[in-house]
């Protein structure tokens, strides 16, 4: 990153296609995570409850999958050649906080 260029700067380089694909997923996953809540004050059967926590947490990391793929298709892919390792350790960064 350029040392002039603050994070605040940057920006996604998201398609409108894209954007709305991960738009609709995350409203899915915000449904998911209501019903899990419902799940809760019910008093539902814990094993209920974890496996759908379990598609939410699918649910997000394909939306982190997406993501990801455009950020390396877009950002990586034009700063690859000004690199002097530094894009190298932000991806590595990226990929820590993905896989957690």
């Amino acid at each position: 990153m350029n040392p002039n260029e603050s994070m605040q700067e940057r920006t996604s380089q998201l398609n409108v296609k894209e954007k709305t694909a991960i738009l609709i997923r995350l409203n899915r996953i915000e449904g998911q995570i209501r019903g899990v809540k419902g799940q809760v004050e019910r008093n539902e059967y814990c094993d209920h409850v974890l496996n759908q926590m379990s598609a939410i947490h699918s649910a997000l990391n394909a939306v982190g999958r997406l993501l990801l793929e455009n950020h390396l298709k877009t950002h990586v892919r034009s700063r690859v050649q000004q690199t002097n390792g530094a894009l190298i350790e932000e991806v590595l960064q990226t990929l820590t906080i993905l896989m957690k």
